[in-house]
């Protein structure tokens, strides 16, 4: 993959690009894109990928007049914009999920198909139900049991980071709670406009996903018109962190129907 710096909209990003074929936007979790090399890296045997570093994460811009969600999202319609995309591939994880909802109840022209993975961003439960687990309010070992099935993605040891990448993790975990704090990780309206979404989509979750459940992936592939729900055994909420070749598969599969 390739690494690059460019400007959309005024902002400046970091871009990975890499592969050859049909395009495919990957928009990456709220944890950061620093985890996701093998998985890209598997993608980009079939697709033309293009992994954008998301404003306020990593290196790219947080732009000051950027406060939700929304604004994100309105910066990636401009990004396809510039990029000319047709007949693209969109996947999100996680947050990058919740962002490519937000874009497709808005405008899916440019894509033929999405894949949401463990995503984010919608309320199905009552006011007083929470459908997502607070991750910030637990301790960090908590956290990883519930966003890892495997225990050897667990206990990340970040003395062994460089400045770069640990200013990178830190920028990211603030710009993930900012943008996702309140209403916590969900729009109060995307709901109701899942039904926009016109193009084939799969909602593909992680077994052991404690974060946002299976429960939760099958009622947002419910609100979803003629979505396709699959799951993963052994995974948690970042299956193609921990089974990159078997997510990337998947995704070829549904993609060549």
């Amino acid at each position: 993959m390739k690494n690059s710096s460019i400007k959309v909209s005024g902002v400046n990003i970091d871009l990975r690009t890499g592969g050859a074929g049909r395009p495919l936007l990957y928009l990456h979790g709220g944890m950061g894109p620093d985890r996701d090399d093998p998985f890209l890296n598997t993608l980009a045997e079939n697709y033309y990928v293009l992994a954008p570093t998301h404003p306020g994460f990593g290196k790219s811009d947080w732009p000051p007049d950027f406060r939700s969600i929304d604004d994100l999202a309105y910066f990636y319609m401009d990004f396809v914009k510039q990029y000319e995309l047709q007949d693209a591939v969109l996947l999100g994880a996680c947050f990058g999920g919740w962002l490519a909802a937000e874009m497709l109840i808005r405008s899916s022209q440019c894509f033929t198909s999405a894949i949401l993975v463990d995503t984010l961003g919608a309320k199905f439960s009552d006011k007083l139900t929470r459908d997502i687990t607070d991750i910030h309010a637990l301790e960090q070992i908590e956290v990883e049991r519930l966003l890892f099935a495997n225990v050897k993605f667990r206990g990340r040891d970040f003395t062994i980071l460089d400045e770069d990448m640990l200013t990178g993790i830190a920028r990211g975990r603030e710009a993930f709670a900012y943008f996702g704090w309140k209403p916590y990780m969900h729009n109060p309206g995307l709901t109701s406009w899942l039904h926009r979404i016109d193009i084939p989509a799969l909602l593909l979750w992680g077994d052991d996903d404690g974060f946002v459940t299976t429960s939760y992936g099958r009622q947002f592939a419910d609100a979803i018109p003629n979505a396709k729900f699959e799951t993963m055994a052994n995974a948690g909420h970042y299956p193609h962190v921990e089974q990159p070749e078997e997510t990337a598969a998947r995704i070829l599969a549904f993609t060549a129907n």
